[in-house]
């Protein structure tokens, strides 16, 4: 099972829909605040449809609650800030897989922390934008789970 990490998320619907995935791939989703959003956000809970019932979910109160509470853990990070492309990661079952809010980015403190660990997906850089993040996170974490021949799925 992969876990898929939303530090500071703040739109509900980008949450709702990687919630959504989460369910569908037998995937955790954690989530560490503050949020952007409530969980009971009717924004939040159309887009994960009728699937919240479902979502191996867990709240942390801020980072360091996050790591007290997953110790001994392999984390990648992704970020637009490395050279390190997201699909030559070799992914294990368990692995985190963490991303930032939607308007900055995981802060660079933690990025730098852990620079073999950040990873990226490759794109144009003229904009210097980024992927919407409910769709970076279905990127990665449909890689980790096709190299490892997509378990416990059909």
């Amino acid at each position: 099972m992969f876990n898929v990490v939303l530090y500071e998320p703040e739109i509900p619907h980008n949450t709702g829909a990687i919630a959504r995935t989460c369910v569908l791939t037998r995937s955790r989703l954690h989530l560490i605040k503050p949020l952007g959003f409530s969980i009971s956000d009717k924004a939040l809970k159309r887009a994960g449809l009728d699937y919240w019932k479902y979502l191996d979910l867990t709240v942390y109160d801020d980072y360091e609650d996050f790591l007290r509470k997953n110790t001994d853990i392999c984390i990648y990070y992704s970020t637009t800030k490395t050279r390190n492309n997201y699909s030559q990661v070799k992914y294990k079952d368990g692995d985190f897989i963490m991303f930032g809010p939607e308007t900055r980015g995981i802060p660079e403190d933690i990025l730098k922390r852990y620079p073999g660990r950040c990873i990226r997906i490759p794109m144009i850089g003229e904009l210097k934008r980024s992927l919407n993040l409910a769709n970076s996170a279905n990127i990665v974490l449909y890689e980790a789970l096709r190299q490892n021949d997509f378990p416990n799925l059909v």
